[in-house]
């Protein structure tokens, strides 16, 4: 039934990079575009592959640092006033994770204009953070409503009137080198550039162990649920209370660590869903709803596409079926839906219960239990698992006040003075 599978690791990093830009089509592929675009560059100027690989990454994840899709949008139309703010949290953030920690500087600088440089271009980060600036300066002038050969002369006129000042003239003459042919520009607006990059592009072969992800996980928790201080212990809590309830189940600690992995990706699709839906003091429209009910779907849309990831797909991706068949997006009924979902979807809704809303308080326990029993007893939620939590209430309570204690104290300390 459960299984611990390697991750592929080019398949996980364009998935993720994908998934942060899906809410809106002036966003979509943003990242990739830019990692694109620098892949080609730093292929030309010879940089050592390891310093290549490391340039792709900070571009692939560049804009992690901005949570909303509203947020996104404000930076890539160039309307953003500070956009040093969303480079240094991505900062914050890439220091969380082993592998990303090399791209950090890039990262930081990819919107510091040539002539504010001290360091000369051939510093290192210098150089390799100039050549992001450029690439995502390129990809945020393409109008995504026109043909690119109708506009790619346009684009390169500007991004010369840029050289010496934003851009040093070195990094400038290597774009129109490598984008000087048209397949270049096709590529680049391909919509087929996720795949481009996966055939052409790093790591393509490399494989991780699920446990070296367990980093990645957390940090787009951190990006899904800091968007609002009601949401910030949600995924965390979900994870604790998954793999608690895997432990009493019998399961192995493997077996728990893959249903943690999986509740802090249980709600990556609410990366598309817009910050006035999900922080909405009353009840929502059908419409509203109808744009809410979608992130289940790209959750397992983003996740499936992730090789070594095919069970914790199903965890994550599940928690709003029900065992009656009447939950979403799949409609699933009983035996389609296994112990890990229907595991996570428990904890899932335990976790909803004993957290303040914008549309509504924390419920009592007694309550908690009253809705908890009535979910089972209307063939939604596994009985088998309910019983298990309410029996353990205290101990399962006990582990998750400990996470979330420690998620929302790492919330104000680092994030919300920047939310």
């Amino acid at each position: 039934m459960f299984h611990s599978a390697d991750v592929n690791l080019s398949d996980l990093l364009l998935s993720l990079s994908q998934a942060m830009e899906m809410a809106h089509t002036n966003l979509s592929n943003h990242q990739l575009r830019t990692a694109y675009i620098v892949w080609k560059m730093s292929a030309y100027a010879g940089l050592p592959v390891e310093r290549h690989e490391q340039l792709f990454v900070a571009a692939s994840l560049h804009d992690i640092g901005a949570f909303s899709p509203e947020e996104k949008l404000h930076v890539h139309d160039f309307e953003l006033t500070n956009p040093e703010r969303h480079c240094n949290r991505g900062v914050f953030l890439f220091k969380q994770v082993p592998w990303l920690t090399p791209s950090t500087n890039i990262v930081k600088y990819h919107h510091r204009s040539w002539h504010s440089w001290d360091e000369p271009i051939s510093t290192d980060y210098v150089l390799d953070s100039q050549m992001l600036m450029l690439a995502d300066v390129v990809e945020r002038h393409i109008n995504r409503s026109r043909y690119i050969l109708h506009q790619h002369n346009a684009i390169s006129d500007f991004i010369r009137k840029c050289s010496g000042i934003t851009l040093h003239k070195d990094v400038v003459d290597l774009f129109m080198y490598v984008s000087n042919r048209d397949e270049f520009w096709l590529d680049l607006t391909s919509l087929n550039i996720k795949e481009i990059l996966r055939k052409n592009g790093p790591f393509q072969h490399v494989f991780i162990e699920q446990k070296k992800v367990f980093a990645v996980s957390e940090i787009f928790r951190t990006i899904i649920d800091f968007r609002s201080p009601m949401t910030a212990t949600h995924s965390c809590g979900i994870a604790a209370c998954a793999s608690t309830l895997g432990k009493l189940f019998g399961l192995t600690d493997s077996e728990c660590r893959s249903l943690e992995l999986a509740a802090n990706l249980h709600d990556t699709g609410k990366l598309v869903v817009p910050d006035s839906i999900l922080n909405k003091p009353g009840k929502l429209t059908d419409e509203e709803y109808a744009v809410l009910r979608q992130h289940a779907y790209v959750t397992y849309s983003v996740l499936s596409a992730v090789r070594g990831f095919e069970q914790i797909t199903e965890y994550a991706a599940f928690h709003h079926e029900k065992l009656d068949g009447s939950g979403y997006p799949f409609g699933l009924s009983g035996q389609h839906i296994g112990t890990g979902a229907r595991i996570v979807a428990v904890a899932d809704v335990f976790t909803a219960l004993n957290e303040d809303r914008p549309y509504r308080p924390r419920m009592k326990q007694s309550d908690v239990i009253a809705t908890l029993r009535e979910s089972a007893d209307r063939n939604f939620l596994d009985a088998r698992i309910v019983e298990l939590l309410i029996d353990n209430m205290a101990a399962v309570e006990k582990v998750m006040l400990e996470k979330q204690t420690i998620t929302l104290d790492y919330y104000h300390e680092q994030f919300q003075p920047i939310a």
